[in-house]
């Protein structure tokens, strides 16, 4: 309600005040009020809007102005002048009343004073009076106040200007240092041992690199701004096409040659797809977007799309450096396995392309050397062929056997041939041992059967009888049955004292002897699982 009261007391006045201006200009124009006039005491023409920047033709005005927009020209109370920094006024000797108890400035108190606290102040000490700053006050405008460089001293930015020319400088300092110490091994290098005539020579290159650095350093240099071939956002490069060469959408001027884009300046395919590719200069863009870094940056997107696929938090455009590194970490790793599979298939199976030729004498067990046999099978001429042998030990008998070890086997078990012995350190026993054996095999046999024959069979053991209570029950066993009475009475207590807890007792003599009136009684008592009527039982 307060809102819609102030909004209609603003129309209101608004329309009172719209209503006095249509009166004055009435007054105006019959002569009862003076005319408006400007600055310069001329009067202003009513019929011309106060908006315009030129008058109409058929009002007659004079001349066009702009006097009569609103505030055209700044009021002189305003300023665009700035504090004088760091100015001082008056310097005092001694102490004032009223002034500042720390430096002894009057323009400020102690409490908003810049300096730092003294151990005693100018107030107690009267010595080293600060001086009085230069207090102003301006009156700014409505710009004066927005202006965010208002005050600012533009001869400070040289300071930033020198540092960075400084640093520059720097930098092509040492590149010329490099440089020079680069050419200087080269040609220490290749001048090693040669006349000292060609000293001169070397310090005609030295200077060469002096000169031609300054090109070097111009190459940075941007020259002018083009549109990229892929189209989109323009990139500063330097210009490195030659003007004397034809346009790429003039060498071909038939119309059903490929398509040249105007506007990003891209011919993908190949306008001369028949010509020479020795003669070609230019095969259109696509022949860039497959080759080079375009093809590795296309295999560097399709990694990123995969990875995120399988879950991983990968994207090419919000973080490329993550993606390109985990892109080189995914290529070394898989050559790695490659490599590591590599060596274990050649480590099983073998290289047979690395592998050395086999002999043909070793191939074929033939060979060009001429042996001649007599009847008997002795050699008359040549020398006998050896017999093949491998890199372990053969035909070496050790202890005095006959046979090799491995030579025999009997249950599961590998020995000498010659005496038939499992033990390979063993000693050679020959027709003995084994005769010595079988005898003692035979009279283990014997012995084992004899015993299996004079071994009694078990008598069956005797089922006895058990008390309920797991003692044997005697045959003679006579309950009394008065001490059977007492035996129950005492187990219903002993039931009462189990349900409530309040009647138990603190202090129990626990008597281990047990009775067979009791043992019958807790029997008589307890509850049996199996008992059809246990749940009729109080």
């Amino acid at each position: 309600m307060y809102f819609y009261i102030c909004a209609c007391a603003a129309t209101f006045k608004s329309r009172e005040d719209h209503r006095k201006q249509l009166e004055l200009e009435e007054a105006r124009k019959a002569g009862l009020a003076p005319a408006e006039v400007d600055e310069d005491g001329k009067e202003i023409n009513p019929h011309i809007p106060q908006y315009m920047s030129s008058a109409p033709w058929y009002l007659n005005a004079e001349r066009p102005s702009l006097k009569h927009q609103r505030k055209w020209k700044s009021d002189p109370n305003y300023t665009k002048s700035w504090y004088d920094r760091g100015a001082k006024t008056f310097q005092a000797d001694k102490y004032r009343k009223g002034a500042c108890e720390n430096c002894g400035a009057m323009t400020h108190n102690a409490k908003s004073c810049v300096e730092r606290p003294r151990q005693k102040g100018a107030k107690w000490t009267s010595m080293h009076i600060a001086p009085d700053e230069k207090i102003e006050t301006f009156e700014l405008d409505y710009d004066g106040k927005r202006d965010r460089w208002n005050g600012y001293d533009a001869a400070t930015y040289a300071l930033v200007i020198e540092r960075y020319e400084a640093r520059d400088e720097a930098r092509k300092k040492y590149l010329k240092e490099q440089q020079l110490k680069k050419l200087e091994e080269k040609n220490k290098q290749n001048g090693e041992g040669e006349v000292s005539d060609e000293e001169d020579d070397e310090d005609l290159k030295v200077d060469e690199a002096k000169v031609d650095e300054s090109k070097q350093m111009d190459f940075a240099k941007v020259e002018k701004r083009v549109r990229t071939t892929g189209g989109g956002s323009t990139g500063t490069v330097r210009n490195l096409r030659i003007r004397e060469d034809t346009a790429k959408y003039l060498l071909n001027l038939d119309v059903n040659s490929a398509y040249y884009d105007p506007k990003t300046r891209s011919m993908r395919e190949d306008p001369l797809p028949d010509a020479d590719p020795n003669e070609k200069f230019y095969g259109g863009d696509n022949q860039y977007r497959m080759s080079g870094q375009a093809l590795d940056f296309k295999q560097l997107n399709i990694h990123a799309w995969e990875a995120s696929e399988k879950g991983q938090d990968i994207h090419m455009q919000a973080a490329p450096s993550q993606a390109e590194l985990l892109y080189k970490n995914y290529k070394v790793i898989k050559e790695k396995l490659k490599s590591k599979m590599k060596d274990a298939i050649m480590e099983k199976y073998g290289n047979a392309a690395a592998e050395e030729e086999v002999p043909r004498e070793l191939l074929l067990g033939q060979s060009e050397q001429q042996v001649e046999y007599d009847r008997a099978g002795r050699l008359i001429k040549g020398m006998e062929t050896p017999l093949p042998k491998s890199k372990y030990e053969e035909d070496v008998y050790i202890n005095n056997h006959t046979s090799v070890w491995g030579s025999w086997w009997k249950n599961h078990q590998w020995g000498y041939k010659c005496c038939k012995q499992t033990i390979k350190n063993s000693y050679c026993t020959g027709a003995a041992g084994i005769e010595a054996a079988e005898a003692a095999a035979d009279l283990m046999k014997a012995n084992i059967a004899r015993k299996a024959a004079n071994e009694e069979t078990p008598s069956p053991a005797k089922e006895e009888r058990l008390a309920t209570w797991g003692t044997d029950v005697p045959d003679d066993l006579v309950l009394d049955k008065k001490k059977l009475a007492v035996a129950l009475k005492k187990e219903d207590e002993r039931k009462r004292e189990e349900k409530d807890e309040r009647k138990r007792r603190y202090n129990v003599r626990w008597n281990d002897e047990v009775t067979a009136e009791e043992m019958e009684a807790y029997r008589m008592k307890k509850i049996h699982l199996d008992d059809p009527m246990k749940d009729f039982l109080q």
